[in-house]
């Protein structure tokens, strides 16, 4: 059978399905969350083990799943969702620029991206952006800037050059970031690894000096508050240790600050709790406040102008339509005080469940602004916390579980007192009630 010949045979085939209502039937609804989540499962990839709930709708800090039952998120999309749920200004501004122009490819200029970027630029204090999508594309995109930095700038013998990365990062699951990871599951028999890169513990000043010393090394990407290793703060004056010792040992500083920025700690960014700059700058999650895949990297000309044409790039990176998204959910942000806020509302949940909850099963609350963990005395119990995020879930309130004895808490910044004060009564009282 000739080329043309099959094609037409495989055309006639689904033509005969679609009219005999074989499509149609495949694509029916599901009725209930129980029917949706047995259909996803059986023809998704196994790499999520979601809480088993489904939502079809949100508004603000609420959840609502396919039966109707009402949820209070407290866990903000792994903390995109900083404006909330469906912000009509940033729905406003995706739609508008949606029937108007939405991609044109970085082939040719559009009228949007000067936009973003000079805001960016002076709201940061950079020179310099470098527009992507996603957040592991930012951190890969950082480590390739820094590596080329390394070789143009700090003179390191080709393909030497290595970054240093701390204990229990996690900045994406691509085989440069799990090259990176020091969790078994993310990396186990994904293997082999890029190579170049040494890991040092967090928070320690002392070993991460050592590690600089290797003239071969041309920068530390760090965390400056780890979030999926469970909201893991450091010892204050290790920022501006990471600062002196970067520029004594002439190597660049990468800030991680795609899930702790953008007001998530209760500052515009984590590393203004120590008044310190990074050479380079990482941006994600709620850049788009949730609705459309942005990323950044900031950093001044010296380093930024190691990339000439044709030495980096991406299809969607910097599009029309990111860009007035990410213009609006910034908008958002400074305009309606979500920093401030945040940092408001994090002292009083702190402060609440440091009173409240049973001291015999709290062992720990780590925090700032809101992103917040509480880690627990399971007493040996592993499954312990699986189960008390369920009940949570049951009580109408979705959470995040970190690990085997910690629970991660991070609402929308839009949060108001009072309904931040309601979710302190579930959690408080879940966990109180809670035996297994």
């Amino acid at each position: 059978m000739s080329g043309l010949q099959n094609y037409s045979s495989q055309l006639l085939k689904y033509t005969r399905l679609f009219n005999n209502g074989c499509v149609a039937r495949l694509r029916s609804t599901a009725t209930s969350s129980f029917e949706m989540i047995q259909r996803e499962r059986k023809v998704s990839a196994n790499n999520y083990d979601p809480s088993s709930v489904v939502i079809t709708r949100g508004k603000g800090i609420y959840m609502w799943d396919v039966e109707g039952k009402k949820y209070y998120d407290f866990v903000g999309g792994f903390a995109t969702l900083n404006q909330g749920h469906c912000h009509p200004k940033i729905i406003k501004a995706m739609t508008d620029q949606l029937n108007k122009l939405h991609h044109t490819s970085r082939a040719i200029f559009h009228d949007s991206l000067y936009e973003l970027n000079e805001f960016l630029t002076e709201q940061f204090e950079y020179e310099k952006v470098l527009n992507m999508n996603t957040g592991v594309e930012g951190g890969e995109s950082s480590i390739k800037i820094a590596r080329k930095w390394g070789y143009r700038v700090k003179k390191i013998k080709h393909n030497q050059a290595e970054v240093v990365f701390a204990h229990g990062n996690f900045w994406g699951r691509t085989i440069a970031a799990i090259s990176a990871s020091t969790d078994p599951t993310s990396w186990n028999e994904f293997g082999p690894f890029v190579p170049g890169y040494q890991i040092v513990p967090y928070d320690d000043l002392e070993q991460l000096e050592k590690a600089l010393k290797n003239p071969n090394v041309c920068a530390f990407m760090v965390e400056p508050l780890q979030g999926e290793a469970g909201a893991v703060v450091p010892t204050l004056g290790y920022l501006k240790g990471v600062r002196e010792l970067c520029t004594k040992y002439n190597v660049l500083w990468i800030d991680d600050e795609i899930q702790a920025g953008l007001g998530r700690t209760g500052k515009m960014l984590a590393v203004d709790y120590e008044n310190v700059k990074p050479d380079l700058l990482i941006l994600g999650k709620a850049l788009s406040g949730g609705v459309y895949p942005v990323s950044v990297v900031l950093g001044n000309s010296e380093v930024m102008d190691v990339l000439t044409p044709g030495t980096h790039g991406s299809t969607y990176g910097g599009n029309p339509l990111a860009c007035k998204v990410a213009l609006a959910s910034l908008d958002v942000i400074i305009s309606e005080g979500l920093v401030e806020n945040a940092f408001k509302m994090g002292e009083i949940f702190r402060s609440e469940l440091t009173a409240r909850l049973d001291e015999n099963k709290l062992v720990q609350v780590r925090r700032r602004g809101l992103l917040n963990a509480i880690v627990l005395n399971t007493n040996g119990v592993s499954n312990y916390v699986y189960k008390l995020n369920n009940e949570l879930k049951t009580n109408g309130l979705i959470s995040k579980s970190i690990g085997s004895n910690a629970l991660r808490f991070s609402p929308p910044l839009i949060i108001t007192e009072e309904q931040l004060r309601e979710g302190i009564d579930i959690i408080v009282n879940t966990i109180n009630d809670f035996n297994i």
